[in-house]
């Protein structure tokens, strides 16, 4: 596979963007070689600068749902930027993503619209400590919550891929109120509340974690985060910046009937473009300025150009798609792994609706972050290496998650089953 452009163009992008990339995963540090640079995408395929052409488990980070160039979303981005792409003023789109918003996921009864994950879960945050009055937070090993200063604290997604830890610039007045708990520990999760329950403002957790890999919550665990936040006057906050209209209507939440008190969303909402959002509960959001003391903006938010495209997005999306997702995640993973066992090699797949992630190890399980690190990272980025070069593109990353969409068919899935085949058996 030619690549020959895509390394002359990261080769000038370092001498303008830090790293050459806009964001750390971008830079294929976790993978080897040269990041590929794309130039267009129609349902399950991507093109690159150089002609090549992949089948693709990336989807923008999630929420390319019904593949790329959406003719919807196509259709709707287009007809808006005819009118105008900004106004940094209120429109009816806004109004129109917020309705469907709060009739969808079953938390959200008031909902504001930002620009990115990162500033929609900074904003839960703030609100959380404003509207209880307290300092301390908790999050769990692993889990990505963008990069605001409480949250980079044993943080999955780049973090891990690069091999931080922590990142300089967070002061630790500010870190020493992040408590960070292994993801799943039930445990753990009762004995911080049972000595400082009383200062804890929220609970922040991906319901389905995604950014050390797709791992599930074990049974009972988003139950007793629900009753430990209940019982203590804290704050439950779901980031479902990723999960969000990804693996249901309703996101993970309507999946495990757990109610929280505050929701991050993201990435479908927007139909592929910037956007963020936070919501839950009236008499907490109605805390946020112009109306309550707690004060977030945002020049751009609710853009017309995000907000048109989400709504031509999330308007084509039903059960009957999420059944029909589901099924082909099925039919992907038990392909993968069919061929893994021929070949020999230790594979463990967790996977939901849409959402699945490799994991090479032996382990009957992959529930924690110390799951994961046990995992044989170095076969997975020989894995990525290969499936490139045969044309389909996975996260390059080992802790990331890969997604399928509405476009992905028998013909793709076939496909990539048989290529996975072919690179089990060189790297045993």
């Amino acid at each position: 596979m030619n690549l020959d452009l895509s390394q002359q163009l990261f080769q000038r992008a370092q001498e303008v963007i830090p790293g050459g990339v806009n964001s750390p995963v971008r830079a294929f540090k976790g993978v080897g070689g040269t990041p590929v640079f794309f130039v267009s995408g129609i349902g399950p395929y991507l093109a690159d600068v150089d002609g090549n052409h992949y089948i693709d488990y990336v989807a923008s980070w999630g929420p390319m749902l019904r593949g790329y160039s959406c003719e919807p979303v196509v259709r709707a981005i287009r007809d808006q930027a005819i009118r105008a792409t900004s106004f940094g003023a209120p429109t009816l789109q806004e109004i129109e993503m917020a309705e469907l918003v709060v009739e969808r996921v079953p938390s959200v009864e008031r909902v504001r619209m930002v620009n990115s994950g990162t500033e929609a879960t900074m904003s839960a945050i703030r609100l959380a400590r404003g509207y209880t009055g307290r300092d301390r937070i908790v999050k769990f090993e692993g889990c990505f919550h963008g990069h605001g200063d409480s949250l980079l604290v044993k943080a999955g997604s780049g973090v891990m891929t690069l091999g931080l830890p922590d990142s300089p610039g967070v002061p630790a007045e500010l870190a020493k109120h992040t408590i960070t708990l292994p993801f799943n520990d039930i445990r753990a999760v009762e004995e911080t509340f049972a000595g400082i329950g009383s200062d804890i403002a929220c609970v922040i957790v991906e319901p389905i974690a995604g950014n050390m890999g797709v791992v599930a919550p074990a049974n009972g665990f988003l139950q007793s985060l629900r009753e430990k936040t209940n019982a203590n006057g804290a704050l439950l906050i779901f980031d479902e910046v990723m999960t969000g209209f990804r693996v249901a209507a309703g996101g993970a939440q309507e999946l495990y009937g757990i109610t929280p008190d505050l929701t991050t969303l993201g990435k479908v909402i927007g139909g592929g473009l910037p956007v963020g959002a936070f919501g839950g509960k009236a008499d907490i959001m109605d805390q946020l300025a112009p109306i309550g003391p707690i004060y977030q903006s945002g020049t751009l938010s609710g853009n017309p150009l995000a907000m048109t495209a989400g709504l031509a997005l999330l308007q084509t999306l039903d059960d009957e798609f999420y059944t029909a997702l589901a099924e082909s995640t099925t039919s992907l993973v038990e392909g993968l792994l069919i061929e893994a066992s021929a070949a020999g090699i230790d594979l463990h797949i967790n996977s939901v609706c849409g959402m699945f992630s490799l994991f090479f190890t032996a382990q009957d399980e992959v529930l924690s972050y110390e799951h994961v690190m046990q995992c044989e990272a170095e076969k997975y980025k020989k894995f990525f290496r290969l499936m490139l070069e045969n044309g389909v593109y996975f996260a390059p990353s080992p802790y990331e998650s890969a997604f399928l969409s509405g476009s992905h068919t028998e013909v793709e899935i076939t496909q990539t089953i048989e290529q996975a085949g072919q690179a089990f058996r060189r790297i045993v």
